[in-house]
C-alpha cells in the first residue's frame, strides 16, 4: 500500500475515534465538527431499515434528542479498521442497565465523516 493511501486510512480511523470520544462525552458540537455539511446518518431504529437523517442540521437534532433520552449512553469499541475511505467499527452500546452490540460503517471524505450507517444485532 502506498504511503499516501495508508495516510488516508489512518486519517479516517483517527476521525472516527475522535467522533466516538465526543459521543462518549455527549458532546454534540464535538461530534458534528467531524461531519460534513451534507452528512448522512442511518439509525438502527426502527427495524428493519432504520431512519435516515440527511444534512448536518437534521443529524445534529437527532443527536441532541438522543442524549436527552439516553443520559447514560456509552459506546465501547470492540474493533475498528479502515480501508480506503471507509472505516468499520464493531461496538457495544451501553445505556446503564443494558447493552446491545453492532457495527457502524463510516465513509470519510476530506478527513470528515460524510456517512455513518449503523447496524445492530438482534
Amino acid at each position: 500500500m502506498s504511503p499516501a493511501k495508508l495516510s488516508k486510512v489512518e486519517a479516517g480511523v483517527r476521525v472516527v475515534l475522535e467522533f466516538n470520544e465526543a459521543f462518549n462525552r455527549h458532546d454534540v458540537p464535538g461530534m458534528m465538527k467531524l461531519m460534513t455539511e451534507d452528512c448522512v446518518f442511518e439509525n438502527t431504529a426502527p427495524a428493519p431499515d432504520g431512519t435516515v437523517f440527511s444534512g448536518k442540521e437534521a443529524v445534529t437534532q437527532f443527536w441532541q434528542e438522543f442524549f436527552r433520552e439516553s443520559p447514560n449512553a456509552h459506546i465501547e469499541i470492540e474493533e475498528i479498521f479502515g480501508f480506503g475511505n471507509h472505516c468499520v467499527m464493531r461496538w457495544r452500546y451501553n445505556w446503564g442497565d443494558g447493552h446491545v452490540r453492532g457495527v457502524d460503517v463510516f465513509k470519510v471524505r476530506d478527513e470528515l465523516i460524510c456517512e455513518k450507517l449503523s447496524y445492530v444485532k438482534g
